[in-house]
């Protein structure tokens, strides 16, 4: 009470009892530029108990428990559980040790370069600085006259960041590698004569070290980052986007080199499809083949043709012939479908519901709440009966088709959740009506199941729709 309101001893009594007393009086006050929730410790500190500062506390979205809550309410928390049973003589005797023996020491440094290595050295055993605090305390520095301008524009970007985090798209740091990327390779700074080179330098080196003129303009800078976040926040409810979104996470650097060529404005939902094409093409491939993304055939080649990627001068078209010829040049048809009919894992599940509904000339959507279904069930009550009806005796070989990639589908999960280990006949019905099934999904292949012409599916069902499935996916990848 003494240290955040400056009373003096003999007032405290008065101002436990009477909270008006205390009214606009805090002093103490978050200017951080990075920190997204500047009101929280106020709020904390002002509430009159514990149900009020949970209840008033701000709650991140699509978190569950805890993790809902932020660090500032996660730390009073703690104290408070620890401390809320203990006798007031008790809770009297730690704040005073805790008052004193410890110290708050200022340090005062007019080098950014010089203040962040002493920070790192009084720190060294607490979090680290991480390379948006370092690289934001520059472009503060280098701000000048500028810096109200700079911390409301910061503190949107980190505030933007933050909203695609919990979306799981980007954080604040990794809005900083995508410009890194587009502008390497739209400043051609890694380019050699008929070969590029694929060594990438970390965030802060790049930033301060490596391209540190970028640092001299920090509004033009955080507007590049500011863009980012733009471009995501339009982008990120395309069907097509929540699609690259489910792939290898190096995709997203050159979706975002392509279209920060354009004015977020001028972004539209064709050439965000027409992009995101090319790029599935080639990272399907890499969910299906042993090389990593490291090898030649992906990141050299990416390397490369990001460099017309953030070109306005090269045309999408030159870009698709460029990927068309690689594909084409590197990998063999038959071979790739061997893998698709061996492929145990879901990404493709996505493609191929994408590729069905683009065949048939329908609407592609997926919710956020998508699950992969399996048709013929992988376990629950049934499984053994389900097991024999399929004519399967060998565990092994059950495992191997219950995953194969014509046994699963997308579905909602609360659809999902209430049919999915019942029999094939039950979920594909479509007279009972106060039941879910295939029939009240919105995803095309589910509800074409509706009308499947046997009321049961096994072997031979599952290898028919996993040869289906590798055929779109073929044509797809190569461009037939």
């Amino acid at each position: 009470m003494a240290i955040l309101y400056k009373a003096d001893p003999e007032e405290i009594p008065s101002m436990l009892k009477d909270s008006n007393k205390i009214k606009d009086k805090l002093i103490v006050e978050n200017k951080s530029i990075n920190e997204l929730y500047l009101n929280e410790v106020s709020i904390i500190i002002e509430s009159t108990d514990f149900e009020k500062i949970e209840q008033n506390v701000h709650k991140i979205p699509r978190k569950q428990k805890d993790n809902k809550y932020t660090n500032h309410f996660r730390n009073f928390k703690f104290f408070y559980s620890k401390l809320k049973n203990k006798s007031a003589p008790e809770i009297n005797r730690f704040s005073k040790i805790f008052l004193e023996e410890c110290q708050i020491i200022e340090i005062r440094s007019w080098h950014t370069e010089q203040a962040i290595t002493m920070f790192n050295s009084l720190n060294s055993t607490g979090m680290p600085l991480s390379d948006a605090d370092i690289i934001s305390a520059q472009l503060y520095s280098n701000s000048d006259n500028d810096k109200d301008t700079f911390n409301e524009l910061w503190r949107s970007i980190t505030a933007q960041a933050d909203k695609l985090k919990i979306l799981r798209i980007a954080n604040i740091d990794s809005v900083l590698q995508q410009f890194m990327y587009f502008n390497r390779a739209f400043n051609k700074e890694y380019a050699k004569i008929n070969s590029v080179d694929v060594t990438t330098p970390g965030l802060r080196r790049y930033y301060t070290e490596i391209k540190k003129d970028l640092l001299d303009t920090p509004l033009v800078l955080s507007d590049n980052f500011m863009k980012i976040t733009k471009i995501w926040d339009i982008t990120k409810d395309y069907p097509i986007t929540k699609l690259v979104l489910k792939y290898n996470e190096n995709i997203k650097l050159y979706f975002m080199s392509y279209l920060f060529r354009f004015h977020p404005d001028n972004i539209s939902e064709d050439k965000v499809l027409e992009i995101s094409n090319c790029l599935l093409r080639l990272f399907s491939l890499l969910e299906l083949v042993e090389a990593g993304y490291s090898s030649k055939n992906f990141k050299t080649f990416l390397f490369a043709e990001n460099l017309k990627l953030t070109d306005p001068n090269v045309s999408i078209e030159e870009i698709k012939v460029d990927f068309d010829n690689h594909i084409k040049s590197n990998w063999k048809r038959d071979e790739i479908s061997e893998l698709i009919n061996e492929y145990e894992k879901n990404i493709l599940v996505f493609l191929n519901e994408y590729l069905y509904t683009k065949n048939k000339g329908l609407k592609f959507t997926v919710t956020d709440n998508a699950n992969i279904e399996h048709i013929m069930p992988a376990s629950g009550k049934n499984i053994q009966v389900i097991r024999q009806d399929a004519e399967i005796t060998d565990l092994d070989e059950f495992n191997t088709i219950v995953n194969k990639l014509g046994n699963k589908i997308l579905l909602e999960e609360e659809i999902n959740k209430s049919i999915s280990n019942e029999w094939f006949k039950s979920k594909k019905q479509n007279s009972i009506k106060n039941k879910s099934g295939y029939k009240d999904s919105k995803y095309a292949i589910a509800k074409k199941l509706t009308s499947y012409p046997s009321n049961t599916w096994g072997i031979k069902d599952i290898n028919s729709a996993t040869k289906k499935a590798a055929d779109r996916i073929i044509k797809f990848i190569f461009n037939d």
